[in-house]
């Protein structure tokens, strides 16, 4: 046997363990019998994650126009009035001529308004040739009315520019009720009212209109539908210049042009204009009811005078023309004359 044998014996033995006596965990022993233990888990890295920013949130702020903000401020003034404020303006000058109203639709008594429609349509027959402004309307003791002037008498007779002078500028009744009879009457006043525009009036008897109404009339006869430039030239002077300057035409510069006609009675003021001042050109209606006659008059100088500073901030502009409705038909009444 070679020395090498129980060298040989003595590896083989030692190789020769029971299964189970050892095991290996990552190279250390664990003793026979001990409970398995699971392996220890890897140490987690710990990864900081970084959150990504919220997003800013984009506000658009939009600023209103001018003619918006033109509208909010006229609201304010008609809540903070304590009355009840109605409003109706149209431009008739510049590129985007813009309509605003503000309660233009609802009823108010009219008052001396209806002169106005009467008077135009007094301008139209006169321009057209179907009565002259110097013929002899004579006074009936059925047209007096309290008024300006006390110099009617039952067979007295005028011209009819001088009852056109008298109802426009002084707002004279009787003269008005002259000028009503010899158009034809109330109804005769109504159907020319309700064709020039005026849709939702009832004049004379219940004697009531809006302010979109009397813009709408003065729109169609600034833009020549009631008689052209010779109707304008006869009637515009009896409306300037007037006895009631207090509302609209007091809100304004005194290089403005107003014609205009005023409505008061009943707690009710009104002021109808067409308002020209170089290029800019507009009608404006503003009637207040429920307050006294001072601080109804104040109001309507106030949103005449927030109109104004509008229409003064606007751009320069060349005029352009304004498509209005046909004029309506006027009866011949020259056989009335007497």
């Amino acid at each position: 046997m070679s020395f090498r044998t129980p060298l040989l014996w003595g590896l083989a033995l030692s190789l020769l363990v029971p299964i189970g006596s050892a095991a290996y965990d990552g190279g250390a022993a664990i003793a026979t019998g001990a409970p398995l233990r699971p392996a220890s888990p890897p140490a987690l890295r710990t990864i900081s994650l970084t959150r990504a920013p919220t997003p800013a949130t984009l506000t658009t702020i939009l600023n209103p126009s001018g003619f918006d903000q033109l509208g909010s401020d006229l609201n304010a003034i008609a809540g903070q009035s304590g009355g009840q404020v109605r409003i109706s303006l149209q431009e008739l000058s510049g590129p985007g001529r813009h309509a605003l109203a503000l309660y233009g639709s609802q009823g108010f008594y009219a008052a001396s308004e209806y002169k106005l429609p009467l008077l135009m349509a007094t301008a139209q027959q006169v321009a057209t040739g179907q009565t002259s402004s110097r013929d002899s309307l004579c006074y009936d003791p059925a047209d007096g009315e309290d008024g300006w002037f006390t110099d009617y008498e039952p067979g007295s007779c005028f011209s009819r520019s001088e009852l056109a002078m008298r109802a426009g500028r002084f707002s004279d009744n009787t003269a008005a009720r002259i000028l009503v009879r010899y158009l034809g009457g109330p109804d005769a006043l109504n159907t020319y009212a309700r064709a020039s525009g005026m849709t939702n009036s009832t004049l004379w008897d219940p004697n009531t209109t809006t302010a979109g109404d009397l813009t709408a009339l003065w729109v169609s006869e600034a833009t020549g539908q009631l008689g052209g430039r010779a109707a304008q030239q006869w009637l515009y002077p009896f409306l300037t210049h007037t006895t009631a300057e207090s509302g609209i035409p007091a809100g304004l510069p005194s290089t403005a042009v107003v014609i205009h006609k005023t409505g008061n009675m009943y707690g009710t003021q009104a002021d109808a204009a067409l308002v020209r001042n170089g290029r800019v050109e507009y009608v404006l209606t503003v009637c207040v009811a429920g307050l006294d006659e001072a601080t109804a008059w104040g109001i309507i100088q106030h949103v005449s005078a927030r109109v104004w500073q509008y229409e003064a901030g606007r751009p320069d502009y060349p005029p352009a023309p304004i498509v209005a409705p046909p004029a309506p038909k006027l009866p011949d009444r020259r056989h009335q004359v007497r």
